[in-house]
């Protein structure tokens, strides 16, 4: 089942060799791995670059170490696997067309998804949403809020457990990072009326099961939303550069 190491990070190549046995189902959660003096002789290394290994997994949330009872392989949650992704997207994201790229590419697949998926429950959530982003702007909102709940409604209608943690994460970095940028595209004259209107067209096609059109709507929704945020991001550094001459 293990192959001699040959490394000389010999402690990565345990770790390596381990995570690729989970993956390929070998090792289940809940399986006990080998004793750190069995699996050094099986893999003909010290039993420091065992306890090494082993302590990189642990780190990792991939297994529990149990003092007196030995290491075990843990249930990987879907929101563990996704920690180092929104820490990586917050820490090292600084343009906001990044993230937008990413959410067009998740979103018009969700959309093409929830086209094919979506459950009745699920379509009466997308109507819900679309109508507190009217009850909100007309209550004096801006509808960022039910801006939101429509995305993740899409999200869910999907049945897709791991993209609607994803498209959670990417929310998340929105809402942390550009928060500013996205309070003033609703800001924009007529801009949640327009968002509105681009939701409910999402909406017919997905209640119209026709994951094309789906797909070519959530697109067309998202890419508005970006030209609008770089045509107020441009205007706010032109605004700069006129003061700075002043």
């Amino acid at each position: 089942m293990f192959n001699p190491v040959k490394t000389k990070k010999v402690y990565e190549e345990i770790v390596a060799q381990i995570k690729q046995l989970i993956i390929d189902g070998k090792l289940q959660p809940g399986d006990k791995l080998l004793s750190e003096r069995e699996l050094s002789e099986k893999l003909n290394v010290s039993r420091a670059s065992v306890r090494e290994a082993f302590s990189a997994l642990e780190m990792m949330g991939i297994i529990m170490i149990r003092p007196g009872e030995g290491s075990f392989v843990r249930q990987v949650s879907y929101e563990g696997m996704l920690e180092p992704l929104s820490f990586l997207l917050q820490v090292d994201i600084a343009d906001i067309t990044q993230v937008l790229e990413v959410r067009k590419i998740l979103e018009a697949e969700m959309a093409a998804l929830a086209a094919i998926r979506a459950t009745a429950e699920n379509l009466e959530e997308l109507r819900r949403t679309l109508s507190s982003l009217i009850e909100e702007v007309d209550s004096g909102g801006i509808g960022d809020k039910a801006d939101d709940a429509f995305h993740f409604a899409v999200a869910r209608a999907a049945n897709n457990p791991v993209l609607e943690k994803v498209m959670s994460t990417i929310t998340d970095v929105m809402t942390n990072s550009f928060r500013a940028s996205r309070q003033k595209l609703f800001l924009v004259k007529n801009m949640p009326q327009q968002v509105y209107e681009s939701h409910s067209r999402v909406y017919a096609a997905i209640a119209a099961c026709d994951s094309k059109l789906a797909r070519s709507r959530m697109h067309e929704h998202l890419d508005m939303v970006e030209k609008t945020m770089l045509q107020l991001k441009q205007d706010t550094m032109n605004s700069g550069i006129k003061i700075k001459k002043q």
